[in-house]
């Protein structure tokens, strides 16, 4: 700042020639206003250094060296908010008598909040201006970030209304960040959800029918042999009596399933050879299986195969598995026992239709039923598998669900071998 003024004092020096000459004391009035000056002086010094002219506000005479002047130097300084410039110029004053040459120096004063005005409005501008862009891309931003929040909320809300078929929209992005896992998340717990509520009403559905039907039965026979309509009663009373038996069958699998999800059952476990439990259930369902077209065969290791387990739960479980494979079997059911790698695997297989590829995650759910729907021959509480499932867990095992490369399913208890058991060669029986 005080470079530049200097050099417009200089500049300005050298164009004063005659201070009697009004014109240019007319320029120097105009290059006040257009330099932004606040002063702007021309100081005339006699020979003993004294001066008649008034110093510019700002500068005194102790400012000024006559000295340095005199030999043509430029001054600069400052006091407070004012800066200035001295610059000798050497004019010619005309008296009425002769022309003297005195020292006339030319002296500019600025205020220095009038040269940073300038640039504290552009300042102030260009503050305002980035503030205003970026509060608008903070709101563009703000707002693409938000929506998938803003879209979870308002899914979870449907969610919770009620309404299972909410989902959120997931962004088609090749990076899966947070957000797009969370998003995933909360569709996979609404179709959970949606296939759960659907499972329950095709529960509360299967259930009601399966009361029903064996109640109907019982009272239209129970009335006819009151009305004395029926001439054989014994005939009446065993349809009455099997009827009874099916229902004491849906309580009782109901039952057992309350108790098993909640936990409040126990388990007698000791040592049980598979072998024994595959060829008493298979023993067990053979007349049945004839009357249906259907042969029952074993395949087991000629040594015991022994688990730790609860001998009554574990033909439970065989038995539910067989009476499921009873109800899709054209001609074939095998129950097969073998073991790999410490583990004992007690599988039902059957010649069915087999199970669908998306159904196998779900076979061990209530009241299953696979998309092709095949025909059964036989309508039950359709909780066996989740019988065999909760059964298998508390006794450390786990159960998988399988299509046979020939066509039909196989289902299979998976429980750790006891360390008494031994494998050997597999005989059919």
């Amino acid at each position: 700042t005080t470079r530049d003024l200097r050099t417009q004092a200089v500049e300005i020096a050298s164009t004063i020639e005659n201070l009697d000459d009004t014109g240019q004391l007319r320029v120097l009035a105009n290059l006040r206003r257009a330099l932004n000056l606040q002063g702007i002086e021309v100081v005339r010094f006699g020979p003993a250094g004294r001066t008649v002219d008034p110093l510019p506000t700002g500068v005194s005479l102790g400012d000024l060296d006559l000295t340095r002047l005199r030999a043509g130097q430029t001054l600069t300084g400052g006091s407070g908010a004012t800066v200035f410039a001295a610059a000798p110029a050497p004019v010619t004053v005309t008296t009425k008598s002769q022309r003297s040459q005195v020292l006339a120096v030319v002296v500019l004063t600025r205020k220095v909040d009038a040269l940073l005005r300038p640039a504290v409005g552009w300042f102030l501008v260009a503050s305002i201006g980035t503030l205003l862009i970026g509060a608008l891309v903070a709101w563009r931003f703000g707002r693409r970030l938000t929506r998938p929040v803003r879209q979870a909320e308002e899914a979870a809300r449907r969610i919770t209304a009620g309404d299972l078929s909410a989902r959120v929209p997931i962004p088609l992005r090749d990076d899966k960040d947070e957000m797009s896992a969370l998003l995933a998340s909360i569709n996979t717990m609404a179709e959970v959800l949606e296939r759960s509520k659907g499972v329950e009403r095709q529960f509360l559905l299967s259930v009601s029918h399966d009361l029903r039907t064996p109640l109907t039965s019982i009272r239209g026979y129970a009335e006819a042999i009151a009305d004395g309509a029926i001439p054989d009663p014994a005939s009446g009373g065993t349809v009455i009596l099997s009827e009874a038996r099916r229902l004491e069958r849906l309580v009782g699998d109901l039952l057992d399933l309350a108790k098993l999800e909640s936990r409040s059952f126990s388990l007698t476990r000791a040592p049980v050879d598979l072998v024994d439990v595959a060829a008493g259930t298979a023993d067990g369902f053979r007349p049945e299986a004839a009357d249906a077209g259907v042969t029952v065969e074993v395949l087991t290791p000629n040594d015991p195969v022994v688990v730790e387990g609860d001998a009554d739960r574990l033909a439970q479980i065989t038995a539910n598995l067989v009476q499921n494979a009873l109800k899709y079997a054209r001609t074939r059911i095998r129950i097969s026992v073998e073991t790999a790698n410490g583990w004992a695997r007690l599988a039902v297989s059957d010649d069915g239709p087999g199970i669908a590829i998306e159904d196998l995650p779900h076979v061990f759910e209530r009241l299953y039923v696979s998309r092709h729907q095949p025909q059964r021959k036989e309508v039950g509480s359709g909780l066996g598998l989740a019988i065999v499932r909760e059964l298998a867990t508390a006794m450390g095992g786990t159960v998988d669900a399988s299509a046979n490369a020939g066509g039909g399913a196989c289902l299979a208890l998976v429980l750790p071998l006891s360390s008494a058991s031994t494998s050997s060669t597999t005989t059919s029986r």
